[in-house]
């Protein structure tokens, strides 16, 4: 069994956030592959589903994003997983909106629900990096995570969220043919270059001849 974990915080306040692209990765895995109905289990919400014959069991906290890790804990013991049958989907501002990384183990980036999960289970796992752009300044990160993606975000967000479903079965076979497929995906529907709003009305002003505060 293979445990997919998404990130986010809990409720309708935070559910269009960008700091939420795990929980929408996790809902779209879903919904491509008929999962069973989502349930409240591990102080999480979870679903089971079927990746190419072999069962995953999806996973999104509700313990809010700096508690993460005792949710992921509770299940892995559950199930007797080991730290290689863990996938974690999160959002990642070192990225470029749309785009997508995995690696396993190496440093949090000061990413509150990687470091929870860390600390509960080890660091030796996959993380699915999910690009959604930094917006500058340091001291806008906070607002930047906890703010909704803007509309002209959606059409990237949603191809992204689709391409991740369609190969989701390769993750933890083939971890760069995964990746490898969900980019020929995305540039395929015209989204290699996804812009953050801020990046947009950069290009605008240079588009227009003005410098880019």
């Amino acid at each position: 069994m293979r445990l997919l974990v998404g990130l986010g915080n809990p409720g309708a306040k935070y559910a269009g956030n960008r700091h939420n692209i795990g929980f929408m990765a996790l809902d779209a895995i879903a919904k491509a592959h008929r999962a069973a109905p989502w349930r409240a289990r591990f102080q999480g919400e979870v679903a089971e589903v079927t990746l190419e014959g072999e069962k995953a069991l999806l996973l999104k906290p509700q313990t809010f994003m700096n508690e993460s890790g005792r949710a992921v804990r509770a299940a892995m013991d559950f199930y007797k997983l080991p730290l290689s049958a863990l996938h974690v989907l999160h959002d990642e501002l070192d990225l470029p909106a749309g785009k997508l990384r995995v690696k396993t183990g190496g440093g949090i980036a000061g990413h509150n629900g990687l470091r929870s999960i860390s600390a509960h289970c080890g660091n030796d796992y996959a993380r699915v990096r999910l690009g959604i752009g930094h917006p500058g300044d340091k001291a806008l990160v906070h607002a930047y995570v906890l703010n909704d993606f803007a509309k002209a975000e959606q059409p990237w967000l949603e191809h992204l969220c689709a391409a991740i479903a369609s190969h989701a079965a390769l993750l933890g076979q083939n971890d760069a043919l995964f990746a490898n497929r969900v980019h020929v995906a995305t540039e395929k529907a015209g989204h290699a270059e996804a812009k953050t709003p801020r990046e947009a009305e950069q290009a605008k002003k240079a588009g227009q001849g003005e410098e880019p505060r």
